[in-house]
């Protein structure tokens, strides 16, 4: 089952965009079998169940972390990980640049923005996001890479639609700008019930868990 939604997957999603396969509560099995198919990116939103899963998956990918990060994890996730996406505090920025500094590591991290401007969700707000990459120039353990949003939760394509579509006006907006510090390459948005819009609407990376792996089961 997992091939057959990765090959499907994989066709249907145009060149230049890829798939960070959500992993959350998958084992190393269900993982590897995504890799063979065809994924490059695997996304853990945990720093436990990262350990987990990290040395028994032996097909090579790069793994993306995708998940809220407590200060006191960043030390266990920044030798493992390719890619921060949800960097949403200068306090946390301090911390990664600090472990990484330790280990001779740029992380490349994408700026999590909370483009609803949702009470209950992390992420720096639209009118702020500007001035905190030009922040996060002092750290010269972080590479600012782009932006990451969520989207409303439980939004389809459509209902997501126009919260994407100011992901990328602010997206194109610092690219723009050619800030010290950012190489903004890359927009990453969209979920399972989302994806296509987020794509259409300029999305270079999508975070696809359900489609690719199958409803979870948390017993």
């Amino acid at each position: 089952m997992i091939e057959s939604n990765v090959r499907k997957l994989l066709d249907e999603i145009p060149p230049g965009v890829d798939i960070v396969a959500a992993a959350k509560t998958r084992s190393a099995s269900e993982i590897t079998c995504a890799v063979k198919a065809g994924v490059k990116i695997i996304g853990e939103n945990y720093a436990q169940e990262l350990l987990e899963v990290y040395d028994a998956v032996k097909e090579p990918v790069l793994w993306h972390f995708i998940g809220h990060i407590q200060t006191n994890k960043v030390r266990q996730i920044v030798e493992k990980v390719d890619m921060i996406e949800t960097l949403d505090s200068m306090r946390l920025a301090r911390e990664i640049d600090k472990r990484c500094a330790v280990i001779g590591k740029v992380m490349p991290v994408l700026v999590e923005i909370n483009i609803a401007r949702e009470s209950e969700k992390s992420g720096a707000r639209p009118e702020d996001t500007e001035d905190f990459v030009r922040a996060l120039a002092v750290y010269k353990n972080i590479e600012v890479k782009g932006l990451m949003t969520m989207g409303p939760p439980d939004a389809d394509g459509e209902e997501a639609r126009s919260y994407f579509r100011q992901a990328r006006v602010l997206f194109d907006k610092i690219k723009n700008l050619a800030l010290k510090g950012a190489d903004m390459k890359y927009l990453s948005m969209g979920m399972t019930s989302s994806y296509m819009a987020a794509v259409e609407e300029g999305a270079n990376l999508v975070r696809i868990g359900t489609k690719i792996f199958g409803e979870r089961n948390y017993d």
